[in-house]
C-alpha cells in the first residue's frame, strides 16, 4: 500500500505524465503496458489525460522501473523534463528575472503541476538549501530521483549553462550499491543517502542569477492565469495546511507578532494539532513564517515609498535591527543593499 499523508484527490497534471512515458517508451515499454501493469483502463495513459491522481503516478514510476529493467528509471524520467511539463508554472519560470524569483514562484505555483510533495528554501549565511518534502515515504525513490533529476535539467536550461553540482542529499537508500555511478553522472556528482531531507545546498549568490533571456513582460499575465487557476483548485481542493497557515500569516503579519497559538486559534485546532499536521507535511511553523515574511518583505522592498522601519512593522518585527539581521540570513544580503541592486 503506498504511504502517503494525501487523500485521492491529489493528482499530476497530464503534462507532469508525459516525462515517465517517454522514459518508458525509450526502454521499450509501451503506456499500454503500463496501464495493463498498473490495473488502470484501457486508454487511461494515451491520449495524455487532462489529471491522473497522484498515487497512480507514483505507482506507475514503480511499475516502470520494473519493467524497463531500470534501477535508475526515476533519474532518466527526470532527463526527459521539458518546458511544457509544468503547465503555466513552467512559463512563469521563463519570465522570471532571476533564480531567486524561480525559487519563489516554485512554492507558489508548483501545486499547479502536481501534488507529489512541495518545495521550500532557506538561507544561512552564504549557503541556500533547496528542500523537497515529498508526500510519500522514501521507498519511492524513483519519485524523489525524477524530481531532482528534472529540476536539474530545468534549471541548466533556464540557465543557459551546466549549472555546478549542488551538494545532494537524499532520504532514500540510493539503490543497489554497486549501481550508484548513474547519480553522479546525471545529478553531476554522488548524493549523500539516508539523510533526514531531501535537500540541495548551494552558494545563496546563484539566486542572484539573471535568467537569460527570460521575457519579464510576460510575468504578471502569466501570474494572473496561474493565481486563477489556484483559486479555481481551491475550490474544488482544500489547500494544505502549509497554505492556510501561510495565508493566515500573512492575513495578521501587520496587525501584530504573530504566534503558533495565535494562528491555531484562528484555524480552528490546538497549537499541538497545528504542529503534528505542518510536522506531517514536511514543514515547520517558523519555516513558514520565514518564508511568507521573506516573499512580503521583497515585494515591500520594490515598492520605493516604504522604508525599511515601514517594512519592518509590516513584517511583524518590533525593531527594524531585528528584521534587519532576518533578511540577510533569507537572502545573503541586508535589505537596504537588496533594494539598491
Amino acid at each position: 500500500m503506498t504511504a502517503t499523508l494525501f487523500d485521492h484527490a491529489n493528482r499530476v497534471a497530464g503534462s507532469y505524465l508525459q516525462p515517465l512515458l517517454e522514459a518508458a517508451a525509450q526502454r521499450g515499454v509501451s503506456a499500454q503496458a503500463l496501464e495493463q501493469a498498473a490495473g488502470l483502463a484501457a486508454g487511461t495513459l494515451e491520449p495524455l489525460p487532462e489529471f491522473l491522481p497522484a498515487d497512480d503516478y507514483v505507482r506507475l514510476l514503480d511499475i516502470g522501473a520494473e519493467l524497463a529493467d531500470d534501477p535508475h528509471f526515476g533519474l532518466h524520467v527526470g532527463q526527459c523534463v521539458k518546458l511544457g511539463t509544468y503547465t503555466v508554472y513552467g512559463l512563469i519560470l521563463l519570465s522570471c528575472r532571476d533564480f531567486g524569483q524561480v525559487f519563489e514562484q516554485t512554492m507558489r505555483y508548483e501545486q499547479l503541476a502536481h501534488d507529489l510533495g512541495r518545495s521550500s528554501i532557506t538561507v544561512e549565511d552564504d549557503i541556500a538549501s533547496y528542500s523537497w518534502h515529498s508526500n510519500y515515504n522514501s521507498a519511492h525513490r524513483h519519485l524523489v530521483d525524477s524530481v531532482f533529476s528534472g529540476i536539474r535539467v530545468f534549471s541548466n536550461w533556464l540557465a543557459g549553462i551546466t549549472l555546478p553540482a549542488n551538494e545532494l542529499r537524499l532520504t532514500h537508500d540510493g539503490g543497489p550499491p554497486g549501481l550508484r555511478d548513474e547519480y553522479a553522472r546525471v545529478l553531476g556528482d554522488m548524493p549523500v543517502f539516508g539523510a533526514d531531507v531531501n535537500a540541495a545546498s548551494f552558494n545563496a549568490a546563484m539566486l542572484t542569477w539573471p535568467v537569460p533571456n527570460a521575457d519579464v513582460s510576460l510575468y504578471p499575465v502569466l501570474q494572473q492565469h496561474a493565481e486563477q487557476l489556484l483559486q479555481q483548485r481551491s475550490a474544488s481542493h482544500p489547500p494544505a495546511i502549509t497554505q492556510q497557515v501561510h495565508a493566515a500569516i500573512v492575513a495578521n503579519l501587520s496587525h501584530g507578532q504573530v504566534r503558533l497559538a495565535s494562528i491555531a486559534e484562528e484555524l480552528k485546532l490546538s497549537p499541538r494539532t497545528l504542529q503534528r499536521k505542518l510536522s506531517e507535511a514536511g514543514a515547520s511553523f517558523q519555516q513558514v513564517l520565514d518564508q511568507a515574511r521573506f516573499a512580503l518583505a521583497k515585494d515591500y522592498l520594490r515598492r520605493p515609498e516604504l522604508s525599511l522601519i515601514d517594512i519592518a512593522f509590516l513584517l511583524g518585527y518590533q525593531e527594524q535591527s531585528a528584521f534587519n539581521h532576518a533578511f540577510k540570513e533569507w537572502a545573503g544580503v541586508n535589505p537596504g543593499a537588496y533594494r539598491n541592486s
